[in-house]
């Protein structure tokens, strides 16, 4: 077997699929913490890429009975990625990438900007017809439900972002397999609105535990009682944004390829069918003949037969997969190489000098700001797949040669 089982006093076990790959201490005990809670159905599922979160651990997957976390979701609800394979060949791109990767910069708003008078870079300064048409026909009418519930959703950078690629480790990537086929990969999710809802639940939850004198072991565990107005609110509200997440990355994919096709002057279109999944999310199955409701904490679903995506890191090789079922991992795998430095740490430790070569051969930003996305801040993505060649199987292997990050 790929996993080792962790035993928690007075609480379920853990399975940790962590042969052979970084495991921290702080993120075991805070597995230990979860596994401890009095409503998690038969044990807690640690994939390779774990470690440490706010709360919840990274790389978890959580099933529980009667109750959610909502900062086992936390504040990217939906966060996921996507790819497709287009009609391009790999001698179809020209010798410099810079132009390719300055029409996606172009096309799809990325990044952050605040300050007096103004506008955030990294949203809509006018909603485009195809990003207004999509909001108002799929999304507005339950969002106003909600804020209508709760006014303080109201204000938020929900129609600005959708479309929208953001910050942090989000990315929108032109990769290469082994057959020399074009991808375009991308990876974002639910953006403002997401952020608001994700923290204003945390916080109700939070006084929701203290209403009731209950102690955690974390107080970032806070949890909801299903059968309560809040509980279900909050799932109503979880299942919004992880609607507005996988559209806004079909918007993105979508002007992406448009901006591939004006650079190359021909039309780029996808080959086969998109890969679009979540690995922020909380949902309803049945595991062990039980209907759990599953948290899936930077976590990507593998049902038997399900396509998903793992992605390494800026300069490191990333995987479309396929689920092999395995019940002991509640049918999930990894949602990426996983960190091994926080961010303040990479900074201090990466000069600018190894950033630019360990991404010499990715067209993408070489600038101190994107140091702490470099690939010594990440686990080896090789180990990580080793790690869990149990849950998985290798479908296609990609190579970024375009990496746009905000």
């Amino acid at each position: 077997m790929n996993y080792e089982v962790i035993n928690t006093p007075n609480g379920v076990p853990i399975k940790s699929w962590t042969k052979g790959v970084p495991f921290e201490d702080q993120a075991r005990q805070q597995l230990k913490n979860i596994a401890s809670l009095p409503f998690i159905h038969k044990w807690v599922a640690a994939m390779p890429d774990v470690h440490l979160g706010k709360g919840a651990t990274i790389g978890s997957v959580i099933p529980t009975v009667g109750a959610v976390i909502p900062a086992a979701v936390g504040v990217d609800i939906g966060c996921g990625m996507m790819a497709l394979k287009t009609n391009l060949k790999a001698a179809d791109l020209p010798d410099s990438l810079l132009a390719v990767r300055n029409s996606i910069e172009r096309a799809v708003p990325h990044g952050r900007s605040t300050g007096r008078g103004r506008r955030d870079v990294g949203a809509w300064g006018s909603l485009p017809e195809q990003v207004a048409t999509r909001w108002n026909r799929e999304l507005k009418p339950q969002f106003d439900a909600l804020t209508a519930k709760h006014r303080v959703l109201e204000k938020t950078n929900n129609a600005v972002h959708l479309g929208t690629l953001g910050t942090g480790n989000h990315f929108i990537e032109v990769c290469l397999d082994k057959d020399q086929a074009v991808w375009v990969m991308l990876h974002s999710g639910s953006r403002g609105v997401g952020n608001r809802i994700g923290g204003y639940f945390i916080e109700l939850a939070k006084q929701e535990m203290a209403r009731y004198f209950i102690n955690l072991p974390d107080k970032d565990l806070a949890y909801l009682c299903e059968g309560t107005q809040y509980f279900d609110d909050y799932v109503e509200a979880v299942g919004w944004a992880q609607s507005y997440a996988r559209i806004n990355r079909e918007i993105m994919m979508h002007n992406a390829l448009l901006a591939l096709s004006s650079t190359l002057g021909r039309p780029v279109t996808g080959m086969v069918e998109a890969v679009n999944c979540h690995h922020n999310y909380v949902t309803r199955e049945t595991h062990f003949g039980k209907a759990v409701w599953l948290t899936r904490k930077g976590a990507v679903s593998a049902k038997r037969g399900e396509l998903g995506i793992i992605p390494g890191s800026m300069g490191a090789r990333s995987f479309i997969v396929r689920g092999l079922g395995n019940e002991d991992s509640f049918c999930t795998c990894s949602h990426g190489a996983g960190r091994v430095m926080s961010r303040t740490e990479a900074k201090k430790k990466v000069s600018l000098e190894e950033h630019i070569e360990a991404t010499r051969e990715v067209e993408c930003r070489k600038d101190k700001n994107v140091v702490d996305e470099t690939p010594r801040a990440y686990k080896p993505i090789e180990k990580v797949m080793e790690a869990q060649n149990d849950l998985v199987e290798i479908v296609y292997e990609l190579k970024q040669v375009v990496c746009v990050k905000g």
